[in-house]
């Protein structure tokens, strides 16, 4: 059993899945990672959920919630985070977005300075250009995406799960994992990671703007995105932290009990 339990709400003419905890101030606002859902966060939830209340959210396109082509580029997501926030009349949230969450929650706060009360990110693209390992490298890269569309809806989720170490996801997450997946659904969101190389361009002059205060968390021996990208966004950004852990990419899954220990003491001091 999962102390998740999702349900379903629009935005902005946009189905979205989420799930929350019981309400505790203050409040944080999570986004799921990529090729994951809101399930990401079973392994740590009742350890963040006693410190904060959750709202936990597919992002559009991604997980269960509903594609728009025009939500797929950091900076166009960043606006819609800022959108999710208001629609569940949240004030000054945490904002926590690992993965493909990191660059649309920094251009998020670039948008919306005052919008949330401090920002957890890690394991996402951030230099330009871009510094990647495989498999998003080619993801980004690559110019034919014919193979792309000729895998099996499933296959990108089984592999990234048979990446994760160290942890056996539980059947619930896997399913839901697997769930999110019909068609060409992964071909369709791969538009989001190769606005990358134009996207973290103009990510890297805004940077020194952002005010918010920024915990980093990244797995030492993440093979997808190098350490590199959260040292990068430690000496860009004006109020940041960086830790960087024991773990591999999936650093939430496989050291949760580390990675909730990390981001409940940034709340606390925050």
């Amino acid at each position: 059993m999962s102390d998740i339990n999702p349900r379903f709400r629009t935005i902005d003419g946009l189905s979205v899945r989420y799930a929350v905890s019981a309400h505790t101030a203050p409040a944080a606002l999570l986004l799921s990672p990529w090729p994951e859902t809101i399930y990401a966060y079973d392994a740590t939830w009742r350890k963040l959920a006693g410190h904060a209340g959750l709202i936990a959210v597919d992002l559009p396109g991604f997980g269960h919630s509903e594609l728009r082509e025009d939500l797929l580029s950091p900076s166009r997501m960043g606006e819609f985070i800022v959108q999710i926030a208001d629609a569940f009349e949240l004030e000054r949230p945490h904002l926590v977005g690992p993965d493909i969450g990191t660059s649309a929650s920094l251009f998020a706060a670039a948008k919306a300075p005052e919008r949330f009360r401090s920002i957890v990110i890690g394991s996402g693209g951030a230099t330009s250009p871009t510094d990647l390992g495989s498999p998003l490298h080619e993801w980004v890269h690559d110019e034919d995406l014919a193979p792309y569309r000729a895998l099996g809806p499933k296959d990108v989720v089984n592999v990234a799960m048979d990446a994760i170490e160290g942890y056996e996801l539980p059947d619930v997450v896997r399913q839901d994992y697997l769930a999110a997946y019909q068609g060409q659904r992964f071909v369709e969101q791969m538009a989001y990671v190769r606005a990358y190389p134009t996207e973290l361009r103009e990510l890297r002059a805004l940077l020194p703007t952002i005010t918010t205060p920024v915990q980093l968390i990244n797995g030492r021996r993440d093979a997808v995105v190098p350490v590199a990208n959260a040292e990068f966004l430690h000496g860009a950004l004006p109020d940041s932290k960086l830790d960087v852990i024991d773990a591999g990419h999936f650093v939430w899954e496989e050291n949760a009990d580390e990675y909730a220990r990390i981001v409940t003491t940034w709340w606390q001091q925050h």
